[in-house]
């Protein structure tokens, strides 16, 4: 289960300094509505709350699950696409200046 924030996974640390192994919650069982029930304590360490709006992909061929909170998805989408395009111009502004130095 992922809720796409940005985590460390370096030195056996995961989210807000954790272990990896206490990012596991445990399992759930399917209904026969396909409901399941998120642990208490994953919906409490990744804000998730009644009512919201949750992603949930997949890789084709491959088997597992991720579940994401649309809105924490949309911030990294935002935050990623400011970084690219403070990207591009840095790589823009480096290309002008290559250009003016072969010019002189």
């Amino acid at each position: 289960m992922s809720h796409c924030k940005k985590k460390e996974i370096s030195n056996g640390a995961g989210a807000n300094g954790r272990k990896l192994e206490d990012l596991f919650y445990g399992t759930v069982t399917v209904g026969e509505r396909g409901q399941i029930v998120i642990p208490a304590q994953a919906r409490r360490d990744f804000d998730i709350e009644t009512g919201d709006k949750l992603l949930i992909m997949g890789r084709a061929r491959k088997p597992g699950l991720m579940l994401c909170k649309i809105d924490a998805l949309r911030e990294f989408v935002t935050q990623y696409m400011e970084g690219l395009r403070l990207a591009e111009m840095e790589v823009a502004d480096e290309l002008t200046l290559e250009e003016r130095d072969t010019a002189e």
